[in-house]
């Protein structure tokens, strides 16, 4: 499975752990122009913005690491794109999505709810 692959399973991986969650999956890899963004999902009333990062077990970095300050400014802005779009009047939350795919195909998620403080 090559990086791309990974990464497709781990957003696939991902959603399902959201909608156990009890999350309602409203667009996954939502593009306008360059603006992207993995998951928007909503639950209870509040728009959450996930971001997923996804890594092999046996990589040498952690998939939060591949959070940085400069994809979270992206990510800010794709949201405002989409919330321009979709005319959302309530709270919004970014999170990040933590995914590790075992040897063994199986994957780890975590959720980390409020990984980027938006300042709009």
């Amino acid at each position: 499975m090559n990086a791309a692959e990974t990464g497709r399973a781990g957003e696939a991986a991902a959603q399902e752990f959201l909608r156990g969650a009890g999350y309602e999956i409203c667009a996954t890899n939502w593009r306008s122009g360059h603006y992207e963004l993995d998951i928007v999902a909503r639950k209870d009333d509040t728009l959450h913005f996930v971001e997923v990062k996804t890594r092999r077990e046996a990589s040498l970095t952690p998939p939060s690491a591949a959070a940085t300050r400069r994809k979270f400014l992206a990510l800010k802005h794709a949201a405002a794109h989409y919330l321009a779009i979709s005319r959302w009047q309530g709270e919004v939350q970014f999170d990040l999505a933590s995914v590790i795919r075992g040897n063994d195909g199986t994957y780890r998620i975590e959720l980390v709810e409020q990984a980027m403080e938006s300042h709009w």
